[in-house]
């Protein structure tokens, strides 16, 4: 399915706007008019702000899954921007309302004149997605993964299986090295403080620990990642299988540090 929501330029930029505890709000703007599309707003009015002293209208809110704190800001960002477009899993509409495209894995958007694939990538949730944004021109692509993969981590198998959180890791992480990973959650600290207690001797993951625990002292965001960075120092990308995956799972579930 193609669909063209806007005619506006390119999209030049991604923003994060950190809100409650540990989340990110994703905010894409193109280069003029003004528009711009919002991923996952936990809240509203933090992201009201953000866009209005900006001069930017919302055209589009895109949702990876059902969970409140992915979905919670809706409505009023709704109340203040009436024709925004909501875009989610039509699986999921029961759970994610005020829909008005339902999409599903495999479909193509169009949104601030650039192209956008729809990638089913169950685990977390059973209907979660995610966006992806080709490379243009001088950028690299960009990936909204929602709670699938993280920064050195991947999310918690709520509704999926191991094995489908590990296909879901292996189709995000075929995408080109340079692609930024946009997750919704400031969780790379702990992940990598855990994963190089499972690889002590892991000179890359202790290079990336370094490197993350210095922005956090700064109180900077760890936020883009890429794949390439993940192929190399996240534990569930490198599981040679499903079973693998549980395990560390299982051990990044009990693990206390």
């Amino acid at each position: 399915m193609q669909q063209a929501l806007t005619t506006a330029p390119i999209a030049q930029r991604v923003s994060l706007i950190p809100v409650l505890s540990d989340n990110y709000v994703f905010v894409l703007h193109g280069a003029s008019r003004g528009q711009a599309v919002v991923v996952d707003p936990a809240v509203a009015e933090p992201v009201i702000s953000w866009l209005e002293q900006r001069g930017l209208e919302l055209s589009a809110i895109l949702h990876t899954h059902h969970h409140h704190d992915h979905i919670g800001g809706t409505p009023g960002l709704l109340q203040r921007w009436p024709k925004a477009a909501i875009i989610a899993s039509g699986a999921d509409q029961a759970r994610i309302p005020l829909q008005t495209l339902a999409v599903q894995g495999g479909d193509q958007l169009e949104l601030l004149g650039r192209s956008v694939a729809v990638l089913a990538v169950p685990g977390h949730t059973a209907h979660h997605i995610a966006f992806y944004l080709p490379p243009a021109g001088d950028d690299g692509g960009h990936l909204f993964c929602g709670d699938t993969l993280f920064a050195a981590g991947c999310g918690r198998l709520f509704e999926g299986t191991p094995q489908q959180m590990h296909a879901s890791l292996q189709a995000l992480t075929a995408l080109p090295e340079a692609t930024k990973v946009w997750c919704a959650h400031e969780y790379t600290a702990g992940n990598l403080r855990w994963a190089a207690v499972q690889c002590p001797g892991d000179v890359a993951i202790q290079e990336r620990l370094a490197v993350v625990e210095a922005l956090r002292a700064r109180n900077e965001p760890t936020i883009p990642s890429s794949i390439g960075l993940e192929r190399a120092t996240n534990l569930f990308v490198r599981a040679a299988d499903a079973d693998t995956l549980r395990k560390l799972r299982g051990s990044k579930d009990l693990w206390k540090g």
